[in-house]
């Protein structure tokens, strides 16, 4: 399978706001009888807070028509000293730009940006063969990495719902897993949060969860996707996937894609995982390039257009 970059190769290294919901037809009292469900307000639009109980039904949408970045909360992700065992790992791309893999992170992020746009595409995957090839670290890094471009919006969220890492590597504290979000259990305001005016990222706790492919599969989780998507506005999400070889999950998460980052570790993963990991996407999606993490040398490398 070509990919769209090439190959990719760095070293190792208060209340919450009320979102506005249109819903779907004009009985609203038809509505308003289907569980779990409470609307209130009057005229076309209502408030539903986050389900408490799976809907049946006619799923309630957001309001595509406000934009909702400037409303989200603004947290403060603690920033690791210099030195430190976690200040690689969690702010490499954003506070030391003259780190050689700082610099590979803003030439991945330029050339992806590049390819996005062209083909009018946002929704990008990051993910690795086999657990500890350094997916998390990448999509934070190359998240922290768009986030520096001015006026841009990128959107993180950790959709590893199996071993969650997004959260915990900035420091943070989430309050609910993701499933609860994918599942409209937990609302937009209770899950994502800004860290920077240009990055917004999901909060998930560590809670795991066993039925992850289940989840990527229920209707339900497109709609909440597209949903933020349309009441964000952002300019790229990036979700941090699970292994590609270890579940089906990203198999099951793969058509609410338009390409994907594939992370191999130089000292672990084998041409035969990469190819498996190819034959899983042939035909699902795009292979946008391969990060080569851990590489002997440590230099960076691009190869392709």
């Amino acid at each position: 399978m070509k990919d769209e970059l090439g190959v990719s190769s760095l070293p190792q290294g208060g209340e919450g706001m009320r979102i506005r919901r249109r819903t779907r037809g004009t009985d609203r009292a038809a509505e308003a009888d289907r569980p779990g469900m409470t609307l209130t307000g009057a005229g076309s639009e209502s408030l539903v807070p986050a389900r408490s109980a799976p809907a049946e039904g006619v799923v309630a949408r957001m309001d595509a028509q406000e934009d909702l970045w400037p409303l989200l909360d603004r947290v403060t992700a603690p920033v690791a000293p210099e030195g430190s065992p976690q200040a690689g790992r969690r702010w490499l791309s954003a506070l030391y730009r003259s780190d050689p893999v700082a610099q590979g992170f803003d030439l991945l992020r330029t050339r992806l940006m590049q390819t996005m746009r062209a083909r009018g595409w946002k929704r990008i995957a990051v993910a690795a063969p086999r657990r500890g090839a350094g997916a998390t670290f990448t999509a934070v890094n190359l998240a922290l990495s768009l986030a520096r471009v001015p006026g841009s919006r990128t959107v993180l969220l950790d959709l590893n719902q199996r071993h969650p890492g997004v959260t915990r590597a900035l420091g943070l504290q989430g309050e609910a897993p993701v499933h609860r979000f994918l599942g409209g259990y937990a609302s937009l305001e209770q899950h994502i949060v800004k860290i920077a005016d240009t990055l917004a990222i999901g909060l998930s706790s560590d809670t795991p969860c066993d039925h992850a492919a289940e989840v990527f599969m229920d209707p339900t989780t497109e709609l909440v996707l597209e949903d933020m998507i349309d009441v964000l506005r952002p300019d790229m999400v990036i979700y941090d996937l699970p292994p590609m070889l270890e579940s089906d999950d990203v198999a099951a998460f793969l058509p609410q894609v338009d390409g994907i980052l594939l992370v191999s570790d130089g000292t672990a993963t084998t041409a035969r995982d990469i190819a498996e990991c190819e034959r899983i996407l042939q035909g699902q999606t795009q292979l946008l390039g391969v990060v080569l993490n851990r590489a002997r040398g440590g230099e960076f490398r691009n190869r392709g257009s």
